[in-house]
């Protein structure tokens, strides 16, 4: 796990320093090209889904050590694309190099979410070692991004330069990691059953809303603050976004202690919802940057809850084709909800009541759905405290209950 860590550290403060030297492209531009460039953005964004789930999950599972293979090749394949920006950053290459730079890191994020379960000890660990991970990630993204804003003012070349350096270094890293236990090949009805376990469809369903209310949110965000002339807001709220979401990764391992993966789930879904309602009674600029702050907070929540779920419930086998095909959906909702801020961007109370609407929506179907598989929990729960207390000859007071969980 240290060593999947330390890959992943590199892959995500090299991708950060290459977002600054990019972002540059679309910062400067007035509104109205600002928005037909984020349109467009937003399309090719969908084109490495649609290599991701057909081929690329398939290769994941199929190949023994492919996980750690397509990690180690999406590195090498992300400092060549870095070293020809820096001659391609003002041509018309530089849009097919972004989507090729786009394409790889969802590989790299599909293969690394597929190697979680052989470098995790247990099923209970699974939530730890992703919440680890973005915690290390988002940590790592941070103390790049700083130096690379401050570069890229000098020259935003030698920003792309030290981006690839970057991945360089993932590279040595990935060489390090295990090869995972060996795989038994599926066939595709067996890949459909494993895929349609209620958990996973449950959690899958409520995890395409969160996206959609996150990619609406994001967009909405962007185009009101600058039609507020208050474009300098936005910075700040990705800024405090990245704290809210390295938060709720810390925090995720220890609510994992008393709730269910399916909880957690639904606990962020709420905080999402509750965030959205209580911004919209001010819809102010600094109700914008708490909007960003508790949505990322309660996303990573959310989305640690399902990534959980899917390496607990599907096999080891079709790990990669389940990311695969899950963030093909994810980002199709992402994208979908973000098109109607960027075409006409509605005031503050309407937009962040839109985010509350669809939070609450999407934890209302997720509780109902996910009802059996809580009161089985709750009854576990209940046998477990029931065991512990006899056990210990006392009644089951607080101390009993938290230790029966």
């Amino acid at each position: 796990f240290g060593r999947l860590a330390a890959t992943h550290a590199a892959m995500s403060a090299a991708d950060a320093v290459m977002l600054v030297a990019l972002a540059s492209t679309v910062l400067n531009l007035d509104l109205s090209a600002a928005r037909t460039r984020v349109l467009l953005y937003q399309l090719t964004t969908l084109v490495p889904f649609a290599v991701l789930a057909p081929f690329i999950g398939p290769l994941v599972d199929r190949v023994r050590g492919g996980r750690r293979f397509i990690i180690q090749a999406s590195a090498v394949g992300r400092v060549a694309v870095s070293v020809a920006l820096v001659g391609s950053l003002h041509s018309l290459w530089l849009y097919p190099l972004a989507l090729v730079a786009l394409i790889l890191k969802q590989t790299y994020s599909v293969s690394k979410s597929a190697l979680v379960p052989s470098v995790a000890t247990s099923e209970a660990d699974f939530v730890e070692a992703n919440a680890k991970l973005g915690v290390i990630g988002g940590v790592a993204a941070g103390l790049a991004a700083v130096p690379a804003a401050i570069l890229q003012r000098a020259s935003a070349q030698l920003t792309l330069a030290v981006s690839a350096a970057g991945f360089g270094w993932a590279l040595v890293q990935a060489v390090r990691l295990p090869t995972e236990r060996s795989v038994v090949d599926r066939t595709a009805a067996h890949v459909r059953a494993e895929l349609r376990r209620p958990a996973v469809v449950a959690g899958a369903g409520a995890v395409v809303l969160l996206r959609a209310s996150i990619g609406f949110m994001q967009f909405l965000l962007f185009f009101w603050l600058r039609h507020r002339h208050a474009g300098h807001w936005f910075a700040v709220a990705v800024t405090f976004g990245a704290v809210g979401s390295v938060v709720g990764n810390a925090v995720a391992p220890r609510a994992r202690r008393w709730l269910r993966e399916e909880a957690l789930l639904i606990s962020g879904l709420v905080i999402v919802a509750i965030s959205g309602l209580a911004c919209a009674i001010t819809a102010t600029n600094g109700a914008a940057v708490a909007l960003m702050t508790t949505v990322s907070f309660g996303a990573s929540v959310g989305r640690l809850g399902f990534d959980s779920i899917v390496q607990r419930d599907a096999h080891d086998a079709v790990q990669g084709r389940a990311f695969a095909r899950f963030e093909s959906r994810f980002q199709s909702a992402w994208v979908l909800a973000a098109v109607p801020p960027v075409i006409w961007t509605p005031p503050g109370r309407v937009g962040f009541s839109v985010v509350a609407a669809i939070a609450f929506f999407a934890a209302v179907i997720a509780l109902e759905r996910f009802r059996p598989d809580l009161k089985r929990s709750s009854r576990m729960t209940s046998r477990a405290i029931k065991s512990t207390s006899l056990d210990r000859g006392r009644p089951p007071l607080a101390g009993g209950f938290t230790r029966g969980i």
